[in-house]
């Protein structure tokens, strides 16, 4: 009796394995749409219909689908491959970023009835997006339309749809894991029960006599090489402190041994085979107590390692002093002192880390290590691995697909280095894939911070002094340690004028999960601490909390001071602070003192702000190399190193090049993230990705340009200021033509730039106008032995600032802790802004991704330091019911050095919404909450603590009111932030 499935219309007879479940029996068959985000039904991102019911197909048995209809996204869309409406709708609204979600959202908005549609929250109750922040995806449903076409080198401003839109909605776009890699061979990892120990011995044999297991790794297999898994352009800004398998562990959840098999189930069975005799070793896991006198040393290394105090488990640390803040605290007529901390929150992009390696032969004929990762630095990682493994850069190539998100996670190498080392021995393809629980214990997290601040004010709200120690922790290795601790006293204080100003900050080993790069990079921690004393010293100065921002923020043209150090090549380039302070008075004004919000009796009603200030890029540089050429068709192709994440850079690369040379995108090809293919990228993180890479795309565009209007003028037999670009030709006036005075329009030489064409239509007064083809033009070039090809590079300095400031208004019931969100306004100062569309879905994504963190994203740990959270049902990620519809205002700037004007705006809408949350919830209850996140029921014990059952003052509380909340202030189609679901774990 024959087997069964029926997918996409197809007809498969293969008999799933004992146990597969049918996400795996469909990628397996090639319909690598299905995604595996979360292992458990809780992100979506693996629906699939079932007899045109949606399933999570990780969840669902494969053998239950014999005899039954499976369809995937791919097979959504028309025979005739006209797509589906609601791929229409994604893909008009720009319904993703990353993308990696999409299709779980597409599957399931395609069954929705009319009374599903009216209630999204409960409809979506199913499926995650880490990056959209969900009105886009909102937006998509309701087939509302974003996207433009616009005309040919007007593309710069417009909202231009992401090039692999069509890919992303039809689950064609390709990411790590989505290839078929012949004699795949699969890696799985054992890790450390403990939080401290030696290894005493590894006993291997009972794991290698498991059928399918090819190869057992263990300490005796690694290199001796020390190394840090964070990636930098310099290297020596991180600390040498790892091995790629140690014999000493420093953390439960650190690999200990690698088990490569012909599959997953052999290698896990292999793992737990795995014999291993630990010496156990003392522990600690608060930064406080690892810094004292006797506390166990995590790291006993030499000055090599650039550990700044190992016998004090101290990693990196700064200490400054501007003026005296002792004298400034005299001077002061209030002083405020208060001490903040912040958790550990996990990036949770819906990828998970992992690489697959293989052998391929080089050009030169030899054998080449290549490794495809789910990475934001594929040239920073192939310069470690060849540095660990001694080989030269010619003999190793990465390469990235598309990635599912990253937020600074995915600028670390944890899985590539233990994969090409398998790779090594075996000579067989292997592969690495974290499960989602591996991503909470086995990779990094958001660093937890202890911040105090002490700051003082004269009465008329002037700042006289402004103190912080921070404490930073950095679980057990220090990747990215010492960089977080200094970047986040850098802007956070030099943001604010004060005549005196003291920083003591350390970077500090504990035995817990490392932490690492994340979106914002230790600024948001401080920024909460900063902003919330600001806040409180204004009340307690009796001025407005805007005035007093206002009277003390650093202005245009003003030299920024930091007692961390100052940074020379960092400059405020444009000024857009003054108006992001301005749309949240408008916001505060149009509701009055009483509000204009119908909320439940008896609620309290509070608003709030918080603002800051991030530099593009890190000190140092922060490198891109970019070549954009004319190929034989006359479309041109730009070739750039950065990663594709939903960041965007791809779209904005497009758009700047188009620009430059008059055309449109669709004649633009782009190649990225591939060593082999492009020039060297730092890599896409830093927030540098326009401003950075699309100033090297920019440099090689405007040179291309010059290039074929001075070839076409020589081919013609014109002068070159005779010609102008098209969208597919160049057109040249005659000999007898003349240019017209004030022909070159505005903007269009800058930096030896063309841009938009040279010449206005109709440039010759007398002779005719000559067409020349642009396929035509790259014949006759080649023809004359050249090749119409430019570079462009840009080294990242100097850099600029760029500015955002978060409103919101909120409701708070006394009786349960429950807060709704009645409205959320963001004001961002990002120059001049390359895609409005694109931007304002960073913004919405950054404050989305910030609010969860706010109020109930929490990596916690037991006392041995192990993850009690390595789930999404535990560990509780915000969610379409849960994430208001934020007003976004682009601020009117342009940047004196960013492209085009443009500034960075990926990573700081994060920072300024925990302390505006948490100024919104003080003002609503007159308790300053000094500890994310802010649950529900830290909330209501607070009210109960300070209250008990007595009413709380009258301004705070609200009298009468209907019962819902104000149209529009809710998320979409649904209640309000913390309405949706009680926290879990």
């Amino acid at each position: 009796m024959s087997y069964g499935i029926h997918i996409n219309g197809r007809p498969f007879e293969d008999e799933p394995r004992a146990g597969q479940c049918l996400r795996t029996y469909l990628r397996e068959r090639g319909w690598f749409g299905v995604k595996k985000g979360c292992d458990a039904g809780d992100c979506g991102a693996c629906t699939v219909h079932v007899d045109g019911e949606p399933v999570h197909s990780c969840l669902y048995p494969a053998v239950r689908a014999e005899g039954r209809r499976v369809t995937t996204v791919e097979g959504l869309a028309g025979e005739d491959g006209e797509l589906h409406p609601v791929q229409r709708q994604f893909l008009e609204a720009q319904g993703f970023q990353c993308g990696f979600c999409t299709a779980g959202y597409l599957m399931t908005t395609a069954t929705l009835d009319e009374e599903q549609l009216a209630d999204l929250p409960r409809a979506f109750k199913g499926n995650i997006c880490r990056c959209t922040g969900y009105r886009a995806i909102e937006d998509a449903v309701r087939g509302v339309r974003h996207t433009e076409e616009p005309d040919a080198g007007r593309a710069v401003g417009r909202n231009l749809g992401a090039p692999a839109g069509p890919q992303v909605v039809t689950g064609t776009a390709r990411y790590t894991f989505d290839i078929d890699v012949p004699g795949l061979l699969h890696m799985k990892l054992l890790r450390s029960p403990h939080p401290h120990a030696r290894i005493l011995a590894i006993d291997t044999a009972a794991a290698l006599r498991v059928p399918g297991v090819h190869l057992v790794l263990t300490h005796r297999d690694a290199p001796e090489r020390l190394y840090s898994t964070a990636r930098h352009e310099h290297p020596t800004e991180d600390p040498d402190d790892t091995r790629l398998l140690d014999d000493t562990v420093r953390y439960i959840g650190q690999r200990v041994a690698a088990v490569v098999a012909e599959s997953e189930a052999a290698a896990e069975e292999g793992c737990r085979r795995i014999e291993v005799t630990y010496e156990q070793l003392p522990y600690v896991t608060d930064p406080e107590e690892a810094m004292a006198p006797g506390a166990p040393v995590i790291h006993d290394k030499g000055p090599e390692s650039r550990i700044a105090r190992p016998e004090n488990n101290v990693v990196g640390e700064v200490h400054g002093e501007i003026g005296s803040v002792e004298e400034g605290f005299a001077e002061a007529d209030v002083v405020y002192e208060e001490t903040f901390r912040t958790q550990r929150v996990q990036h949770a992009s819906l990828e998970t880390h992992g690489a697959v390696a293989w052998y391929e032969s080089g050009e030169d004929g030899g054998e080449r290590l290549t490794v495809r990762s789910s990475t934001q630095t594929p040239f920073l990682t192939r310069r470690a691995l060849c540095a660990l493994f001694g080989l030269e850069l010619k003999q190793v190539r990465v390469l990235a697909g598309r990635v599912g998100g990253g937020f600074g996670g995915k600028q670390e190498m944890i899985v590539e280095d233990i994969v090409a080392l398998a790779v090594m021995r075996l000579r067989r393809p292997v592969k690495l894939e974290y499960t989602r629980a591996e991503q909470f214990y086995g990779a990094t997290t958001r660093h937890p911070f202890t911040i105090g601040v002490r700051a003082g004010a004269r009465s008329d709200g002037t700042l006289t002094a402004l103190q912080v120690r921070v404490v930073a922790n950095t679980g057990a290795y220090g990747n990215h340690g010492p960089a977080v601790m200094f970047h986040s006293v850098g802007e956070s204080m030099a943001v604010y004028r004060a005549p005196h100003k003291k920083v003591n900050a350390f970077s500090v080993y504990t035995n817990s999960v490392p932490a690492g790069a994340f979106r914002g990079y230790g600024l948001g921690q401080v920024v909460f601490a900063v902003e919330s004393v600001m806040d409180e010293l204004a009340r307690r100065t009796g001025v407005d909390p805007l005035v007093f921002r206002e009277l003390n923020i650093i202005g245009p043209g003003e030299h920024m001071i930091s007692p961390g150090g100052e940074e020379e090549d960092l400059e405020i380039a444009s000024y857009g602070l003054d108006q992001c302070l301005q749309v949240v008075r408008e916001a505060i004004e149009e509701y009055g003192d009483a509000g204009g919000d119908d909320v439940p009796e008896g609620w309290l009603v509070g608003q709030g702000t918080g603002m800051s200030m991030i530099a593009t890029g890190p000190p140092g540089g922060h490198f891109a190399d970019a070549t954009v050429k004319l190929l034989q068709d006359g479309t041109y192709d730009i070739a750039v190193g950065t990663a594709e994440f939903g960041n965007g850079t791809t779209t904005v690369h497009k758009q700047i090049t188009a620009g430059a040379l008059s055309t449109t995108v669709d004649r633009i090809a782009i190649r990225q993230s591939d060593t082999d293919v492009v020039r060297h990228d730092t890599g896409a993180f830093a927030s540098a990705g326009t401003v950075v890479a699309g100033k090297a795309v920019m440099r090689a565009a405007d040179e291309l340009a010059v290039q074929i209007l001075d070839f076409a003028a020589q081919h013609l037999g014109s002068a070159p200021g005779e010609c102008r670009l098209t969208a597919d030709a160049v057109e040249c006036a005659g000999r007898e033509g003349a240019v017209r005075e004030g022909a070159v329009r505005e903007g269009a030489v800058r930096e030896g730039a063309v841009r938009e064409g040279a010449v206005r239509e109709g440039a010759g007064r007398e002779g005719a106008v000559r067409v020349v083809s642009l396929k035509e033009l790259y014949q006759a070039a080649r023809s004359a032995g050249r090749e119409l090809s430019a570079d462009g590079h840009w080294g990242g300095s100097p850099r600029s600032v760029a500015f955002n400031a978060q409103w919101f208004r909120l409701a708070v019931d006394p009786g349960t802790g429950e807060i709704r969100i009645l409205r959320s306004v963001h004001a961002a100062d990002a120059g001049k802004v390359m895609n409005p569309m694109q931007c304002r879905g960073q913004v919405e994504g950054g404050v989305a991704q910030a609010l969860g963190a706010t109020l109930f994203e929490n990596v916690r740990l037991d006392e041995r330091g192990e993850v009690t959270t390595a789930a999404f049902r535990r560990y509780r990620l915000p969610q379409y019911a849960d994430v208001p519809r934020t007003e976004v205002h682009f601020m009117e700037t342009s940047d004196a050095i960013g492209p085009l004007g443009a500034k960075s705006m990926s990573e700081s809408p994060f920072n300024p919404v925990a302390p505006a949350f948490a100024n919104a919830l003080r003002d609503a209850t007159g308790i300053r909450f000094t500890e994310l996140p802010l649950t529900r029921d830290r909330v209501w014990l607070a009210l109960h603590e300070a209250g008990g059952d007595r009413p709380l003052p009258a301004p705070h509380r609200r009298e009468g009111g209907a019962a819902a909340v104000r149209p529009g202030a809710t998320p979409p189609g649904g209640p309000a932030s913390r309405s949706a679901a009680e926290d879990r774990g």
